[in-house]
């Protein structure tokens, strides 16, 4: 498994399709947080939504950085088209994990604000759900799953939307309000950060189902 994770960091790296979502976030980062000194949440909730965005857009690139030969080419090496499909879900979790500590601390260096301990955990929380949702996002809507790439840009297109605009939904949009309102529901968040856990599972079953009933 560790030899089939570095390999697909290796591609994905040369693919160079990691640039056009790593850019997107930074440059939203860099929007919300530069010489910001106001409450630490809020600015949060806005860095989540662009990192749930930026995920779902880096684990579809991800996940259709080789053509469909050599990946079955990789999936015969492996054995199991299943340790394919978890490495390339641990790579994307790995990009995603490495923007969630860039948008905890990003905040702290560009701006003046007030740091606490609670703040930093509700942070991690968020952002982690995010990525966990936005990860999930990106393998329904991965060549995996949806082979026609219009097809799957208008579902992630709706997906992202949905998942993000539409009042109340969660776990995205429902959290993203809670902390906007600078007073989150501790216990919510977890919720929300189990139910993105579930989610991505849920995702990567049907991912993988997908697969297996094409081989």
């Amino acid at each position: 498994m560790i030899a089939l994770i570095r390999y697909g960091v290796a591609t994905f790296l040369h693919s160079q399709r990691y640039l056009a979502p790593v850019v997107l976030f930074l440059g939203a980062l860099a929007i919300a947080a530069l010489n910001d000194g106001g409450p630490l949440l809020p600015l949060y909730a806005v860095i989540s939504g662009a990192l749930f965005v930026a995920t779902s857009w880096i684990t579809v690139a991800q996940l259709n950085a080789e053509d469909p030969v050599h990946r079955a080419v990789t999936i015969v090496h492996a054995g199991r088209s299943v340790k394919v499909l978890l490495a390339g879900v641990c790579v994307a979790l790995l990009a995603g994990f490495g923007l969630v500590l860039v948008g905890l601390l990003g905040p702290l260096l560009m701006g003046h604000h007030k740091v606490s301990p609670a703040d930093l955990l509700l942070g991690l929380a968020a952002l982690s759900t995010a990525t966990f949702t936005g990860t999930a996002v990106g393998l329904i809507c991965s060549r995996l799953v949806i082979r026609r790439p219009g097809y799957s840009f208008a579902v992630a297109l709706v997906g992202v939307l949905s998942l993000l605009l539409v009042k109340g939904i969660p776990p995205v949009n429902a959290m993203i309000r809670g902390l906007s309102e600078g007073l989150p529901d501790i216990a919510g968040l977890l919720g929300y950060l189990a139910l993105s856990a579930v989610l991505l599972v849920t995702a990567a079953v049907l991912a993988q189902a997908a697969v297996t009933s094409r081989d």
